[in-house]
């Protein structure tokens, strides 16, 4: 069976991470996409402490997936460097992990 991974990503507006989540769907690249309120970031950009107002976004989807969701997000993200990190779904219920198997092949 493949592995499920949990994809955190960060937009700069609710209408960019709209945008994104659906696309990644459309293209069978993810099942799901969750996009969380708006949050303050603090982090450091060309060497000045920097403070911006962010949405967090998580995707599901499988390990062997990650490489094409983050090149696609690239391609249609507004930031230069966007934030795309991996975290492994070690557990979950059974019948949820095979609907995203299902979606994402």
């Amino acid at each position: 069976m493949a592995e499920p991974i949990l994809l955190y990503m960060t937009c700069a507006n609710v209408e960019e991470a709209k945008t994104i989540a659906r696309t990644l769907v459309e293209e069978r690249l993810i099942a799901c996409a969750n996009i969380l309120g708006p949050m303050t970031s603090v982090y450091r950009w060309e060497g000045e402490v920097a403070e911006d107002e962010e949405i967090a976004v998580l995707l599901k989807t499988h390990r062997d997936k990650t490489a094409s969701v983050t090149k696609r997000i690239k391609a249609m993200h507004s930031n230069d460097l966007p934030c795309v990190i991996g975290l492994p779904i070690q557990d979950g219920n059974p019948e949820f992990l095979t609907w995203l198997t299902d979606e994402v092949g």
